[in-house]
């Protein structure tokens, strides 16, 4: 009698690690890592979540006598609406500042885009921009790495 009650309490201690394993590992929530890959020379930025691409767009960076600094960097701060206070109160929707006063934001010279024009930021169509800020917002700035090569 000991043996079936010693039996029925280990199935029973099985079953409930069992159910916790499958219950913690279909309902948490994946840890997404997003990447923007954005190369100056293309004019180009391409946007992959967990390594699977996502997005790719064509953008603007820094026009000669300015930069886009290269490097990887991860979101310092996001801004729905932004006006640039260098740059003639510019507007900057979808801001995602990522090094310094450097960011990723909409603009609304489209025709522009796929060729340098900016004073350094990453300028993207604004509903692009608003696709990217929602993505990052969602998944986190610290799971977000942005690449500028």
């Amino acid at each position: 009698m000991r043996r079936g009650i010693a039996m029925r309490r280990l199935l029973c201690a099985a079953a409930i690690v069992a159910w916790s394993l499958l219950f913690g590992l279909c309902c948490q929530r994946a840890e997404a890592a997003v990447v923007v890959d954005i190369d100056r020379s293309s004019q180009t930025m391409s946007v992959s979540v967990d390594g699977m691409p996502r997005y790719n767009w064509r953008v603007s960076t820094a026009r000669h006598g300015y930069i886009t600094p290269p490097g990887t960097y991860h979101p310092q701060m996001m801004a729905r609406r932004w006006f640039s206070r260098l740059y003639y109160n510019s507007p900057m929707p979808y801001s995602i500042f990522f090094h310094g006063g450097y960011a990723i934001h909409g603009t609304y010279e489209i025709s522009r885009l796929g060729g340098p024009a900016s004073h350094g930021c990453v300028r993207l169509d604004p509903d692009h921009a608003a696709i990217l800020f929602e993505l990052v917002e969602r998944e986190g700035m610290s799971r977000t790495t942005i690449v500028v090569h």
